[in-house]
Parts: C-alpha cells; sequence; structure tokens
C-alpha cells in the first residue's frame, strides 16, 4: 500500500467512526464526552487531509519547498573506478554548493575501500536550489584511464544521481506506528566503528519497505529526525512517480539502473569534454566543471526545459 493510498484510507476510516460517535449525541449522559470525541477526531482527519495533496508533475511543484533539497550519489557500474568516479561527484557538487554560498550537510554515507564513495547522502539549503539541481537527476558516465590501469586503457564507469525536494510534514505526515526504529553504532570505511554511542539511526517504512538511514550527527535525535526528513523525501517521489506511471519504470528513467549504456551526461577526460545528451550539447572545460563551475550547463538545462 503507497503512502497515499494509506492515508486515504485512514481518513475513510475517521469519517466512519465521526459518524459512529455522531449517535451518542442524543444520549444526555455521554454527549459532552461524544462532543470531545469528535472535536478530537476532526482534528486527524484535518490533519491528514493536510497530507493527501494532488501528485504534481516536476515541472509543476511551486508548492514545495524549492529552497532546500536531498542530493543523493551512488556509485554504480564499473566497479572501484566507479566509486572514484562517485567521489568526484561529490566533489563537484560540494564545490558549486559552496560557490554558491549555499549551506550542505551530509546525511548518510556509505564507502569501499581505499575510501570509494558506495553511497552518499546530503541535504541542501539556498536559495531555489532545488530548482537549480533537479535536472542533475540521472545516470553520469565517465570515460578515462582509471589511475589502477597500467596499460592506459580508457574505461567506463558511471555513476547515479537523484535529487529530491525536502517535504514538509504538512505535506506527507507518516504515522509512526508505520515505523520501526533501529539505533546503532556510527560506522567508518569498512564498516569499524568510530562511535561507541549507538548514535546512528535506521527507520523502515512498513508499507511500502522503504529504509534509510543517518549516522553523521553525534545526536541520536538530529539523526532520526533526518532521517524522518528523508523518508518523507522518498515517500513523496513515489506518489510522483506513480502520478505519471509504473514506480520501476518511473524511477528507471529518473536515474537508470546505473548501467554504462544508460545516461543523461558523459565526462570524457581524454577529450576534456562533458556532454549532455538530454540537450545534445557538450562543453570543454571538464576540468573546471569538476570544480564546480556548472552554472552553464544548469542554466542551459532550465532554459530548454522551462522555455
Amino acid at each position: 500500500m503507497s503512502i497515499m493510498d494509506y492515508l486515504k484510507e485512514q481518513i475513510n476510516h475517521i469519517n466512519k467512526r465521526i459518524e459512529e460517535v455522531k449517535s451518542l449525541l442524543d444520549d444526555p449522559e455521554i454527549a459532552e464526552l461524544a462532543k470531545e470525541e469528535i472535536a478530537e477526531l476532526e482534528k486527524q482527519k484535518e490533519a491528514l487531509q493536510s497530507s493527501v495533496v494532488s501528485p504534481q508533475s516536476s515541472e509543476n511543484s511551486e508548492s514545495l519547498t524549492t529552497d532546500s533539497c536531498i542530493l543523493e550519489v551512488r556509485s554504480a557500474a564499473g566497479g572501484d573506478e566507479a566509486g572514484i568516479f562517485a567521489g568526484d561527484l561529490l566533489r563537484m557538487y560540494t564545490r558549486f554548493v559552496q560557490n554558491q554560498g549555499w549551506k550542505i550537510e551530509e546525511l548518510d554515507r556509505s564507502e569501499g575501500k581505499l575510501g570509494q564513495i558506495k553511497e552518499v547522502v546530503l541535504k541542501v539549503k539556498g536559495k531555489d536550489v532545488y530548482n537549480k539541481l533537479k535536472y542533475e537527476s540521472g545516470v553520469h558516465r565517465v570515460q578515462r584511464v582509471p589511475t589502477t590501469e597500467s596499460s592506459g586503457r580508457i574505461h567506463t564507469s558511471t555513476a547515479t544521481v537523484a535529487v529530491l525536494p525536502e517535504v514538509t510534514e504538512a505535506q506527507v505526515t507518516i504515522n509512526p506506528s508505520e515505523i520501526a526504529f533501529e539505533a546503532f553504532r556510527s560506522g567508518g570505511a569498512g564498516g569499524q566503528n568510530v562511535n561507541k554511542v549507538s548514535t546512528a539511526v535506521r527507520l523502515t517504512h512498513i508499507p511500502t519497505g522503504l529504509v534509510v538511514t543517518c549516522q553523521t550527527e553525534r545526536s541520536q535525535l538530529q539523526n532520526r529526525e533526518n532521517a524522518l526528513s528523508l523518508l518523507r523525501s522518498r515517500l513523496w517521489e513515489i506518489e510522483q512517480q506513480k502520478s505519471t506511471g509504473n514506480i520501476t519504470e518511473q524511477r528507471a528513467i529518473q536515474v537508470g539502473t546505473g548501467e554504462r549504456n544508460e545516461k543523461i551526461r558523459t565526462y570524457n577526460f581524454p577529450q576534456n569534454r562533458i556532454t549532455d545528451h538530454r540537450i545534445g550539447k557538450s562543453w570543454h572545460n571538464l576540468d573546471r566543471i569538476l570544480e564546480g563551475d556548472l552554472n552553464d550547463i544548469i542554466n542551459s538545462l532550465k532554459g530548454d526545459n522551462e522555455g
């Protein structure tokens, strides 16, 4: 059951309960208690109704909080080189965010050997940040000679990027009883413990099976709040995907499976070139772009999609 179906089911349940309680208003002995229960049920109903919003397309998201978003980078196809490339993308976005004067907060990180990035989840805050970064979602492909390649052969690897708006509690309400909570010790690269206290948090949303973790804060409470924020964004994403078709198909459209032949952008090191395949445009300053100079690309994508 999706979160939207769940919310609607709860509203129907409350409506039935209200009708049942109204039948008690004629009994003078319990009429006052019935009024109080009806008032409480109406409050619950109002809270749930505020969360049942009509799904919006990515082009019509004005009601979202566009000044805050979740940015996820994951290594995909290509083994160790994919993890290195994911780290390059992380640095690129971090420097872009810093150049914009935005704030960035790391919510979760998973590393492989030698510090290679398996997955990193960031929260970014700044003026209109979601609308500027949302077109970064997809499969990013790199073509270069890895540092581990002795023969000089060019390899192709991929990493995936997902950009989600940070969704408020009013837009997506999560029933606490539908969340399985687990606290554990934060871990560093290779899984070694770096914290003797169980401050890291893992939340499982039972109706959908979604699992999120946050472990970068020293406070378990702060990690829990960050995990809830991330969970709301991912639940919102599911509803957006369902509004336009099959969830699996839409997820593939946004970030793909990470296979080498699925790409929105190619980073070609031998030619110092970056190409965005959605708009068929290339730039020959790859070195500067990887240092965070993304303005030309982002403005071109916004112009093509909004023009």
